[in-house]
C-alpha cells in the first residue's frame, strides 16, 4: 500500500499500520469482517453483543451445536500486536468456530480498542471490562443480560486464551483477577499461544503504542519483573510456542519464569517444530494446526475430570 500523496506520514510499522499526521490510519491487515450466524462446517452459532456503547467494547459469542447442560466457558483475546485485527475477522471467526465445536465450550471473543488511536493500556482495561461483563452472569445466577451465558456457561470452568498480544492480555487478566477478583467465576486455566512479551531489547512498537511504558521493567510487558507473579490467578497454564516464531524465546522465558516462581499452579509448554508465528491461523487445516487445537481442547477438557 503506497502512502497517500496528499497526507504526511507520521509513523509507519511495516505489515501493521501507517499513521498520518492528521490522525488517520491505514492498517495493512485484519480489516476484514465476517458476519455471524450458523457456521456450515461446525454448526456452531455466533452472535455479536455490545458491552459498552460509549467505547465500542464488544464481544462475539459462540455456542456449540446441541448444547446440553452447562459447558466450559472460554474467554478468547485476539492478537495483532495490539494494533490490528478484531474478533470479526474471518481468520479469528473460523478459529473460534473450531474451538467452540471441538471443546464443546461457550466462547466469548473480546473486542477491545486498538492502538495507536487508543494507546495502551486501554486494551487491558477494555478486556477487563469484557471479563467483568461476562462475570455479571455468574454473580446474577442466571439473571445476566445474555441468555447464552445464563443458560449454558459453567462458571466453575472458565478459561482465558489468546495468541500473540492476546496472550499477553490473557496473562495480565489472570494477574488482575487475582487482585480484584473474578466476580464469581473460577478461572481454571490460561492458554498462551505464541505470547508477545518483552525481552531485554528495546521494542520500538511497544514504545510507540504505550506512551507510559516503563522501559524493560513494565510488568504488563515483562512479567518476569512482576513482584506479584506468584499470585497468578489460575490453577493451570499452557504455553504454546513454535520453533520458527520470532517470539519463541519470549514464550520459553515466560514458561521458565512462571515455573521457577512461587506460584502454586502447574505450567506446561508445548513447542511445534518447523512452524512460525500463529501458523495455525493461516493454515487451519494443516496437520500441526489441527494438533495445536487438539492440545488446547485437551487442556480445557481436563477441567471436567
Amino acid at each position: 500500500m503506497d502512502p497517500n500523496p496528499n497526507k504526511e506520514v507520521l509513523r509507519e510499522f511495516p505489515y501493521l499500520f501507517r499513521l498520518y499526521k492528521d490522525g488517520t490510519i491505514d492498517r495493512f491487515a485484519g480489516t476484514d469482517s465476517t458476519p455471524t450466524g450458523t457456521d456450515p462446517l461446525t454448526n456452531v452459532q455466533s452472535k455479536d453483543v455490545t458491552i459498552n456503547p460509549q467505547t465500542g467494547v464488544a464481544a462475539r459469542l459462540y455456542l456449540p451445536p446441541n448444547p446440553a447442560g452447562k459447558l466450559p466457558l472460554l474467554i478468547y483475546i485476539h492478537g495483532g500486536a495490539f494494533c490490528i485485527c478484531t474478533p470479526f475477522n474471518n481468520t479469528y471467526h473460523r478459529h473460534l468456530n473450531t474451538l467452540a465445536a471441538e471443546a464443546n465450550a461457550v466462547v466469548v471473543s473480546v473486542h477491545y480498542r486498538l492502538a495507536p488511536e487508543h494507546p495502551l493500556p486501554i486494551a487491558y482495561d477494555d478486556t477487563w471490562e469484557a471479563i467483568q461483563w461476562t462475570a455479571t452472569h455468574a454473580a446474577a445466577h442466571g439473571g445476566g443480560p445474555e441468555p447464552w451465558l445464563n443458560d449454558h456457561a459453567d462458571f466453575s470452568r472458565v478459561f482465558f486464551a489468546g495468541d500473540s498480544a492476546g496472550a499477553n492480555l490473557a496473562h495480565n487478566m489472570a494477574m488482575r483477577g487475582a487482585v480484584e477478583g473474578f466476580g464469581g467465576f473460577n478461572l481454571d486455566g490460561v492458554v498462551l499461544i505464541h505470547p508477545y512479551f518483552g525481552n531485554d531489547q528495546k521494542d520500538e512498537l511497544i514504545r510507540f503504542l504505550y506512551p507510559s511504558y516503563v522501559e524493560l521493567t513494565d510488568p504488563k510487558i515483562h512479567p518476569e519483573k512482576d513482584p506479584n507473579l506468584s499470585g497468578l490467578g489460575c490453577k493451570r497454564v499452557l504455553v504454546l510456542v513454535a520453533e520458527k516464531d520470532f517470539l519463541r524465546e519470549r514464550g520459553r522465558s515466560y514458561y521458565e519464569t512462571v515455573k521457577g516462581s512461587a506460584w502454586s499452579g502447574t505450567v506446561e509448554m508445548v513447542e511445534t517444530e518447523g512452524e512460525g508465528h500463529v501458523f495455525h491461523l493461516f493454515n487451519p487445516s494443516g496437520e500441526k494446526s489441527v494438533d495445536l487445537v487438539k492440545r488446547i481442547v485437551s487442556f480445557i477438557k481436563q477441567a471436567q475430570c
